[in-house]
Order: C-alpha cells, then sequence, then structure tokens
C-alpha cells in the first residue's frame, strides 16, 4: 500500500479519474463528495472491482466542521495518511463582476479557497515530520484561469485559484523540510460537467478551436499528471504548477 490518498471531489469528473488512477496504484482512497452519493459510490465499486480499496466520505468544504470531521474519520481509518489531492472546486456560475452577489463571491472562496486551506493544513499536521508523520504529498488542483484572468465569465472563480497558486508556491517552502511535497495542476479546457453545471453546456464546443492543441483536454489526461506529481518519479518537484491545458 502506499498509504491513504485523500481526494475531495472524488465522485465525478477530474476528481474521480484521480481516485480511480490512485486506487490501482495502491492507494487506499478516501474520495469526497457533497450531494452526490450513488456517484461516489460508483467510484468506489470501480476502485473495488479493480482490486483497490476506497471508502466515501460526504463533505461540505465550506464548514469547518464539516472538514475536522473528515480528517478524524481518516485518523479513525488507521492508515498513514500520505497523499491529499485539493480537486473540489465550485464556480457558482458565469457572470460579469458588477453581476456578482456577494453571497456567490462568498461561497466560491469558502469552498476553493478556505476547504483547500484547512484540508491542507490538516494533511500538514497529520503528514510532517515535526508532527510525528513519515512524509507526503499534496497536489493542488488549480485552473489556467488563475492566469487568463476568466474575463466576462468568471473572474471569481479564477480568483479563487489564484489563491490555490500562491498557496502551493508557498506552503511547498514552508513545509519542504518537513518531508512533504506540494505541487499543482492547473487544467485548462477539459471536457467534464463543469461547464453545463455553470450553465454554458456549449463552451467546450465554441472553446476547443482556441486551444492550440486543437481539442479539449480529458480528465483522465489531468489525473495522469497528478499522480506524476504524487510519486516518487517527482521526488525533487516542490513549489511546481504544472499547466494541463494543450498549450493554452
Amino acid at each position: 500500500m502506499n498509504g491513504l490518498a485523500v481526494v475531495t471531489g472524488g465522485s465525478r469528473g477530474i476528481g474521480a479519474a484521480i481516485a480511480r488512477q490512485l486506487g490501482q496504484q495502491g492507494y487506499e482512497v478516501c474520495l469526497t463528495y457533497e450531494q452526490n452519493n450513488d456517484a461516489a459510490q460508483q467510484v468506489v465499486d470501480a476502485i473495488g472491482a479493480a482490486g483497490g480499496r476506497a471508502w466515501r466520505f460526504p463533505l461540505n468544504l465550506a464548514s469547518p466542521e464539516a472538514v475536522m470531521a473528515l480528517f478524524d474519520a481518516v485518523d479513525r481509518r488507521g492508515t498513514p495518511l500520505s497523499l491529499l489531492v485539493n480537486n473540489a472546486g465550485i464556480t457558482e456560475g458565469f457572470s460579469r463582476l458588477e453581476a456578482l452577489s456577494y453571497e456567490r463571491l462568498e461561497h466560491v472562496f469558502q469552498v476553493n479557497v478556505f476547504g483547500a486551506f484547512l484540508c491542507a493544513r490538516e494533511a500538514v499536521r497529520r503528514m510532517g515530520y515535526s508532527h510525528g508523520g513519515a512524509a507526503g504529498v499534496i497536489v493542488n488542483v488549480s485552473s489556467r484561469a488563475a492566469e487568463l484572468g476568466g474575463a466576462g465569465e468568471w473572474i471569481h472563480y479564477a480568483a479563487s485559484k489564484g489563491a490555490i497558486d500562491s498557496l502551493t508556491r508557498g506552503l511547498a517552502k514552508e513545509v519542504a523540510g518537513d518531508g512533504i511535497r506540494v505541487n499543482a495542476v492547473a487544467p485548462g479546457l477539459i471536457e467534464t460537467e463543469l461547464h453545463a453545471a455553470a450553465g454554458k453546456p456549449e463552451r467546450l464546443a465554441e472553446m476547443s478551436s482556441g486551444v492550440p492543441a486543437g481539442r479539449a483536454g480529458l480528465p483522465q489526461e489531468v489525473a495522469d499528471c497528478v499522480c506524476w506529481l504524487a510519486s516518487e518519479a517527482a521526488s525533487y518537484v516542490t513549489g511546481t504548477i504544472v499547466p494541463v491545458a494543450g498549450g493554452r
């Protein structure tokens, strides 16, 4: 076993692809989900059918108490935590800034930023040498929107992912001596439900022509990069944000 991997937002899309691949690589996988219990169970079942071990945990990342409950469950499991994938995130739909409500802005930052920070904090408390841990890896899922800005669509989402980039770079330096590597992937246009859920199911088709690679990416392609960053092959890589965006 490679230890326990926590994948937030692991019931669909990129998170589900990451969870399945980590299960194949010998991690015990805890995948979190917010609402879709059936989708989460399908991922757990797929990992089990392939010979792996997985379990699901309902999590509202906007709730500090829920985050603490997750890591209490991790502690009770008995398998040492060795990997956190901060994947879960929301967009709260498309909106120009002048039409964005405070409530939507607050919710995006509660989930995408505060939730990720708290998960990273709890992971460090369990992985770090200074806390009696045996080292580990944190991989954050950012977005190319952090650099592109999200103008006319979701500046709020882009800004939240910019905070994830800062978390990645700063925490990597802070905990390098504690045996923890921290990196991020920044997906570009990826074939997931995110676009339809945000209100633009046609977005993939409309934007694919603007990707130098000529197509949208697949969740598995992002998962491949995450799993490489988690592996010993990336043992000298920390504080890095890897674009997975077909050149965009």
